[in-house]
């Protein structure tokens, strides 16, 4: 039987998340911009909700299409307002759209979002060593950095703890804790 974080083990679409994404190194836009969307829903609410909503939000997003969504209209917000299947949140609704925005003005910068954000890390994945899950911090000095680095750019809804939980699921940190079979997996 494989050891995991126990964080996923109360739910299959947690294990599956756990087993096949959370960690694994991100170095694609669209699938920063989806992570980046998701974890700025997710503030004040459980990663399970989001994973049960994330087809929801993938159709309600455009597919997580970063320049459909910068030129969302009010028409679409309101449609997205009405929309039951995603977490109907007007400010995150539209602080969505303005970091969309913001992202691509990043993209145009550094030529991808990948470029400026795995800059942070010397394009490096941070691998911890943690044994227990309290031991893993809810936000770090470079999570700081890079929230406050995104909040001069625009950006809303990027605070420290939710760019830790980014920087964890886009792989910029290896969180899973030692025993877990994914450490070793993901130690390049």
């Amino acid at each position: 039987m494989k050891k995991r974080c126990a964080w996923c083990l109360s739910n299959n679409l947690l294990k599956e998340y756990h087993d096949k994404e959370w960690g694994t190194p991100v170095k694609n836009d669209k699938k920063h911009f989806e992570f980046f969307l998701l974890e700025s829903f997710q503030a004040g609410l459980s990663w399970l909700i989001i994973l049960k909503k994330r087809k929801d939000f993938k159709n309600a997003f455009s597919n997580f299409n970063v320049i459909k969504v910068a030129n969302y209209s009010e028409e679409k917000i309101k449609s997205l307002m009405n929309n039951k299947s995603i977490i109907r949140n007007k400010a995150k609704i539209i602080c969505t759209i303005s970091n969309a925005k913001k992202f691509m003005e990043i993209q145009k910068e550094f030529e991808s979002f990948n470029n400026y954000i795995w800059s942070f890390t010397n394009r490096k994945v941070i691998t911890n060593k943690f044994k227990t899950e309290k031991d893993i911090p809810v936000k770090t000095e470079l999570s700081d950095k890079i929230s406050k680095d995104l909040y001069l750019r625009g950006f809303k809804f990027c605070g420290s703890t939710i760019i830790y939980s980014y920087m964890q699921a886009i792989g910029m940190v290896n969180d899973h804790i030692t025993c877990c079979f994914r450490h070793k997996e993901l130690i390049i």
